[in-house]
């Protein structure tokens, strides 16, 4: 199990290259599966914010993201960071701000999401917009 705030800030390396592709600036949430679907990344050789296909990771350590092998840009899916978010139930009930994410590194699998006022198991996530992640209620 790792954290969204481990990984975040986190150097994205190629294979037998020197130096890294860039940094981890978010992981792209696809509500509707439970999974990471993207990430984010910017600097290094990449001057702009990139996305790349959850697909594209090899391992997430405590020290780098690797990827497979050099990877095209993915279409940017939009940008709903997950840290932050207001949380809503699909009744409209207030239920804190997510402070973090647990997911498994090898499969993208979002295990719970860690919010002020506690853990939402992440089979309760509904959807994920600009206002709000919105859960159901438990």
């Amino acid at each position: 199990m790792m954290l969204f705030t481990e990984v975040r800030g986190l150097p994205v390396v190629l294979p037998a290259e020197a130096g890294p592709l860039g940094t981890v600036t978010s992981l792209t949430v696809d509500p509707a599966s439970g999974t990471v679907s993207h990430l984010r990344i910017r600097g290094g050789r990449l001057r702009r914010e990139t996305a790349l296909a959850w697909d594209a990771v090899h391992t997430i350590g405590p020290t780098a993201v690797r990827l497979r092998a050099a990877t095209a840009p993915d279409t940017v899916p939009p940008r709903h960071d997950l840290l932050g978010r207001r949380v809503l139930t699909e009744a409209g009930t207030e239920h804190g701000t997510v402070l973090d994410v647990a997911f498994a590194p090898e499969t993208g699998r979002v295990l719970t999401v860690f919010t002020t006022r506690g853990e939402v198991p992440a089979d309760r996530m509904l959807g994920l917009g600009d206002y709000a992640l919105v859960v159901r209620a438990g």
